[in-house]
């Protein structure tokens, strides 16, 4: 049975890719589409969505810890809370000019 290591995907350079100008990247970016593909609306709505996914495990985490641990990790929500804000913001602005 192969290894977890066996499975892991070609390296640009490597037989497999020859021709490739970065050897030692995997070359799973070739299957994937252009970024500008997505819309700024899309793009916002994603990242809102894992801002307040990224703020709900954090908060999670924050509760099961005590004293200055926990003043730090419910700070960085916060920063994740204000990220959260912001992009809501710019998606409604870009929803507006549609």
């Amino acid at each position: 049975m192969p290894s977890p290591q066996d499975r892991s995907p070609p390296l640009c350079g490597s037989s497999a890719f020859s021709g490739a100008t970065k050897p030692g990247v995997p070359c799973s970016h070739r299957k994937q589409s252009h970024p500008k593909a997505a819309s700024i609306d899309t793009l916002l709505a994603n990242l809102s969505e894992t801002l307040a996914s990224a703020n709900a495990m954090l908060n999670d985490l924050a509760f099961g810890l005590e004293g200055s641990r926990r003043h730090v990790a419910l700070g960085v929500a916060q920063m994740i809370e204000l990220g959260t804000l912001l992009a809501n913001k710019a998606l409604d602005r870009v929803e507006l000019r549609v």
